[in-house]
């Protein structure tokens, strides 16, 4: 009977080894991935992005973005920081990223910084997630734990770029949409959204909203507004997301969408009768569950279809495939 079951279980094994061998390894992200084999990786970056914003406040934002624009095209897998090539046309010359997106060199020093002390270890897609995290404390917002273990890909994708990247004129149900194919809901998107407390955005992506006489605009702010983006030309004009603090992160966003001062039409939209009225009147008084809803919503984000195990590789630089 023993020899039988032994015979059985021998041919159990066989099979499995068959028949599963080939299946890809599918790890999971974890909180401590490099703690063996990089130790000092997140101390690292976290210099280098302190460093960066204390040079320039509006980095934070940048970052924050940078991660977001990587996520939401081809799931977090740095593909938003490679250049083109013969092979690919990259996400940079995106219509949302188009002369926007920023930081990649303050990722690219990080990575050199962390490619010194453990080589071909940390991927980029891995230190997006991170300076994102460290973006927003710097800037005095909420902290979370980042779950690591995120390969790069060797691809990159224009052409999802397009048509996934949430654009500063989309309507509330297109957003509601996009954010949900990625598989975030309506409280995902309005917490996401919050990061506009900080950060500036060009002329060219609010003119019309200061310019239209619309119902769903202060004038006063309109009229701000119009002093530094005149009707015609000044594209690259920057203005503040936030005219009251604008280097602070906290729950003023949504305040000031109340008030029709969002700055850009998919920023208001969120406030505008619609389904998602009900959490911009929460943010607004309860500062805490805004912070608590950005941090879990930006881990939930940073689990967007990464690549991990042997997909992908460890780029040695973030820009180029090995």
């Amino acid at each position: 009977m023993a020899s039988r079951l032994s015979f059985a279980c021998m041919i159990l094994t066989i099979f499995f080894i068959i028949n599963y061998s080939s299946l890809p390894c599918q790890a999971q992200l974890s909180s401590n991935f490099y703690d063996n084999t990089c130790p000092n990786a997140l101390t690292t970056i976290k210099s280098a992005i302190d460093a960066a914003i204390e040079s320039e406040q509006r980095m934070a934002a940048s970052l924050i973005r940078l991660h977001f624009h990587d996520c939401f095209v081809q799931g977090c897998d740095g593909s938003v920081l490679l250049v083109d090539t013969p092979t690919f046309t990259g996400e940079k010359s995106a219509r949302n990223n188009a002369n926007s997106i920023r930081g990649e060199n303050v990722i690219d020093d990080a990575k050199a910084q962390v490619e010194s002390i453990c080589p071909g270890i940390v991927s980029c897609a891995d230190i997006l997630a991170v300076a994102a995290r460290d973006a927003s404390v710097a800037a005095g917002g909420p902290s979370w734990t980042v779950n690591l273990g995120r390969r790069d890909s060797t691809t990159a994708s224009l052409a999802q770029a397009n048509s996934d990247l949430p654009g500063f004129s989309d309507p509330l149900n297109r957003l509601i949409s996009l954010f949900s194919d990625k598989g975030l809901n309506e409280r995902d998107m309005v917490a996401l959204s919050g990061a506009h407390t900080i950060g500036q955005a060009q002329c060219v992506t609010f003119r019309d909203r200061i310019y239209n006489n619309a119902s769903d605009i202060d004038p006063d702010f309109a009229a701000t507004r119009r002093g530094n983006c005149p009707q015609t030309g000044g594209n690259g004009n920057l203005a503040p997301l936030d005219l009251v603090t604008p280097n602070n992160f906290d729950n003023n966003y949504y305040s000031n969408l109340i008030a029709k001062r969002g700055l850009l039409a998919s920023d208001q939209i969120l406030f505008s009768g619609g389904s998602t009225d009900s959490i911009v009147n929460e943010y607004s008084t309860d500062s805490s569950s805004f912070d608590s809803d950005f941090a879990a919503a930006m881990v939930k984000m940073g689990n967007i279809s990464p690549l991990t195990g042997t997909q992908g590789e460890i780029r040695r630089i973030c820009s180029a495939v090995n």
